[in-house]
């Protein structure tokens, strides 16, 4: 079991920058680490993974160039956003599951999901 808290979200203009944390309740040494978004009405959607053994990053087209994730310690990841648009609202997840099969990008293979962050862009 683990928990995952999600923070840093919130109100910006279109082409600012937010940077969001999801704190763990254990080390996430060798596990797959997710952020997804979820607009209203639409379905959750992956927006990047790491691989927190090799450190290895992915990303869905949209935020390639916009999005970095990274690690700052065993237990906490960010996702560092710049030049957001309306299109990138939504609550905001990191989910995680064991990296020895793999880190793929669809929600249903994370096991342990946060309670998301809202972020809201503006115009």
């Amino acid at each position: 079991q683990v928990q995952l808290v999600e923070s840093g979200g919130g109100s910006v203009q279109a082409g600012g920058s937010l940077t969001l944390s999801c704190v763990a309740s254990r080390s996430l040494d060798d596990h797959c680490v997710g952020w997804f978004r979820q607009a209203p009405g639409k379905e959750r959607e992956a927006v990047g993974r790491i691989t927190t053994k090799n450190g290895q990053t992915a990303y869905e087209r949209p935020a390639v160039g916009r999005l970095t994730i990274s690690r700052k310690n065993a237990n906490t990841l960010f996702l560092q956003m710049s030049g957001l648009n309306t299109e990138d609202s939504g609550t905001y997840y990191c989910a995680t599951r064991s990296s020895r099969v793999g880190c793929p990008s669809h929600p249903r293979e994370f096991d342990y999901w946060g309670q998301g962050t809202q972020v809201t862009v503006s115009t």
